[in-house]
């Protein structure tokens, strides 16, 4: 992901979500005192993230990402889920050759047929390109927050899926090369979710997905995420949807004013395949592709805090009317 300017925002008409969670001018959602969203486990997802960082890269098309693969399907086919590949070959930017890429989508409740998704990337970027001494930016990066922190949040999350109530089925999308990226002048961004996107819309699959939630650098030990301004362009309720959940469990870094633009996996998602999607990410993160992107810059408190907003999110959705067209 990158940043871009500022730029000017409108609404897509979700009101439901909104008006459920207390957003569009409605009265502050309530703090509530209990829930789900009380069980879900900081310290566990941190275990996960260190279990996923101790592969070391998992940069898209290496033995590192194969190993992650195996990691996560067998904890979600552990879980009950339903796990699948969606396969795809890129030429690589560097030597031309095929790169085999992996999108993989673990399905809960596969039967429904309106549904949410929950994505993340899973890669992990060649170099750390922002380190300040040129012999430090090719040096391993490992990942830990940009690439590894929405991977061990949905890993915890799938505990949780049997005991949630969601209205709808729930997809979690791993995204192959979010930045598969060695020279950012050259090399193209989002090759995963821009793939999925366009086969939901060209090959259109027996199911609906309603809305979507992007979980991008959400375990910083200094969290605070703002409303992202292309999220507020493209999917204004949905944004103001988490953002009330956070309020209604009482998160308080969840700011509830715009700040970063960030150019993200959930464009494709919103441009592409029209699925409303909103961006959680806390682009102030000062290890943004930088060596010390490690499990020690994270913290398990910031994880429990997210999961719980996610939880409480997935309970409270509406059922949507169906009008919304593709």
């Amino acid at each position: 992901m990158y940043c871009t300017p500022a730029t000017r925002v409108f609404p897509v008409l979700l009101t439901a979500v909104m008006i459920s969670l207390g957003c569009g001018g409605a009265a502050p959602a309530p703090v509530v005192a209990s829930g789900p969203w009380d069980n879900f486990r900081g310290n566990q997802a941190f275990e996960y993230l260190e279990q996923v960082c101790a592969i070391g890269p998992r940069i898209s098309g290496t033995e590192g990402m194969r190993q992650q693969q195996e990691l996560l399907q067998s904890h979600f086919e552990g879980l009950g889920a339903q796990v699948r590949y969606q396969g795809f070959d890129v030429a690589h930017p560097e030597t031309g050759m095929p790169v085999r890429l992996q999108n993989m989508i673990v399905s809960w409740h596969p039967e429904a047929k309106q549904r949410v998704l929950l994505c993340c990337h899973y890669d992990t970027r060649p170099w750390p390109d922002r380190e300040l001494l040129p012999h430090n930016r090719r040096k391993p990066f490992i990942g830990a927050n940009d690439g590894g922190s929405g991977v061990a949040l949905l890993m915890e999350l799938g505990h949780h899926m049997a005991s949630l109530k969601p209205r709808y089925g729930v997809d979690f999308v791993f995204f192959d090369a979010e930045e598969l990226i060695y020279n950012s002048r050259r090399d193209k961004y989002f090759l995963g979710s821009e793939h999925f996107a366009q086969q939901y819309r060209d090959n259109p699959p027996p199911y609906r997905y309603e809305y979507g939630v992007l979980l991008d650098m959400v375990a910083d030990r200094d969290f605070k995420v703002y409303y992202e301004r292309n999220s507020l362009k493209y999917a204004r309720s949905v944004t103001q949807s988490v953002w009330a959940a956070a309020r209604a469990v009482g998160v308080r870094e969840f700011v509830a004013r715009p700040k970063h633009e960030v150019r993200d996996d959930h464009l494709p998602l919103n441009q592409i395949a029209r699925i409303p999607t909103c961006d959680v990410i806390d682009f102030d993160y000062p290890y943004w592709h930088k060596r010390n992107d490690l499990p020690a810059a994270c913290s398990p408190q910031t994880l429990e805090k997210v999961g719980r907003v996610m939880v409480y999110w997935l309970e409270h959705l509406p059922v949507s009317a169906g009008s919304r067209s593709r």
